[in-house]
């Protein structure tokens, strides 16, 4: 599973044209590169705003429900989030929409080790989020659905990595089918879709905010909270996580499964980065069966 290639090129040229038409108070402001990630461009405008640009026709719908959902969702949270401000149109210069947003100070979560207050505040915050969601709520195959529809995928990368020192083929198979045989959840709430260390924002050392919200979706909540086994290197720290969520035992296990997913998905990536925590997720998850 390597990085899908860019369908599009974008440079500072291009970008720096789009606001000089589209949102001209941004037009003088100093870009650069930020990110460039599986569906977006992420350019720094300034001191407080980012450009995000699909790279992928896939990415524009995503794109689209983060511009029309994150504001309604953000006042239901306290962390940051990286707020629409301007919804570009598409043109002759680019064919898709795009965004200008809030930028969110700090840096990714990846060696934060999380205190208590860091814990029971994204536990709070995810609780709040995981409210039912409308009917016209966008849906996602890929995240939220029912586990059990992910066994070809895991299925696959089990095979793909029975070699790797970090995978136990044996142990993971029998865990991950008793994930799938866990009553499925009785309603469709709101979801953030893809929560890893790169889309949890730390600031002066504490949790500040969540970005890259193109994923969300009505679905199971225990995609979001298989971020435990993502962020979280301490048993303790995981049960204290669940616990102030008040998580109960079936919808602990699907989100086991969901990590098992994660896990394996990052092993498969074969990307440096995403290998070793797909290793550190795996070994979390066996930790916890």
């Amino acid at each position: 599973m390597s990085h899908p290639p860019a369908e599009i090129q974008v440079d500072l040229s291009l970008v720096r044209q789009l606001l000089l038409v589209d949102y001209p108070r941004l037009a003088d402001a100093r870009l650069f590169l930020v990110d460039e990630g599986w569906d977006n461009f992420t350019f720094r405008a300034g001191e407080h705003h980012a450009v995000r640009l699909p790279r992928r026709a896939v990415a524009v719908t995503l794109l689209k429900n983060e511009q029309r959902w994150l504001p309604i969702l953000a006042p239901r949270l306290s962390l940051e989030l990286p707020l629409p401000v301007h919804n570009g149109s598409a043109g002759p210069r680019f064919p898709w929409p795009w965004s200008v947003v809030h930028w969110i100070a700090g840096k990714t979560a990846e060696t934060h080790n999380f205190p208590s207050a860091d814990i029971r505040l994204l536990a709070e915050n995810l609780r709040a989020l995981h409210q039912p969601a409308p009917e016209e709520a966008p849906q996602n195959p890929f995240r939220g659905v029912p586990l059990p529809t992910r066994t070809p995928g895991v299925e696959q990368r089990l095979h793909r990595q029975r070699h790797h020192p970090g995978v136990a083929e044996s142990e993971l198979t029998t865990l991950w089918r008793s994930c799938c045989e866990t009553p499925p959840a009785d309603e469709s709430v709101w979801i953030h879709g893809d929560l890893h260390p790169r889309n949890v924002i730390i600031r002066e050392g504490a949790l500040v905010g969540l970005i890259d919200w193109g994923d969300l979706a009505a679905g199971d909540p225990a995609t979001d909270l298989a971020c435990v086994w993502l962020l979280l290197d301490e048993p303790a720290r995981r049960t204290e996580f669940l616990e102030t969520y008040g998580a109960e035992a079936p919808l602990i296990q699907r989100a086991l499964g969901w990590a098992l997913h994660m896990g394996l998905a990052l092993l498969d990536s074969g990307e440096p980065r995403h290998v070793t925590l797909g290793e550190a997720t795996l070994q979390r998850v066996l930790a916890d069966a």
